[in-house]
């Protein structure tokens, strides 16, 4: 993995961690407050912080179809209030490698505890 993908990953992850959470989205029924463009995601918690990071070519479309996110939220009891997502939009010139190379390196930064998979390093 190239210096310039562990930057890029490293920018995104900052920034998803560091809009405040009040401007994070709120989960509705249409997510029509998501763009349908690609991106990478992180479903945070107010106070808990990350709970899981992805990746998506259609923001509004990942989360409209239902997220396991949301689901094991529920089951560990998070009122709906406290749980809102973090986006960070991509160009669309960006390949599906480069997508899951990002995400890897975001999820073995930070391990998020809805991640059931976290690649291991190669």
């Amino acid at each position: 993995m190239t210096d310039s993908i562990q930057q890029q990953a490293r920018q995104i992850l900052n920034t998803l961690a560091s809009i405040p959470f009040e401007q994070c989205q709120p989960i509705t029924r249409s997510f029509n407050n998501i763009p349908p463009r690609p991106g990478l995601y992180a479903v945070r918690h107010r106070t808990e912080g990350l709970l899981y990071i992805g990746k998506t070519k259609s923001l509004r479309g990942r989360f409209s179809g239902g997220h396991k996110a949301f689901l094991w939220a529920w089951l560990d009891r998070y009122n709906d209030e406290d749980v809102r997502i973090a986006i960070y939009l991509l160009s669309s010139w960006e390949t599906p490698a480069l997508l899951l190379e990002l995400e890897t390196v975001i999820l073995r930064a930070t391990e998020p505890p809805y991640n059931v998979q976290i690649p291991p390093e190669k």
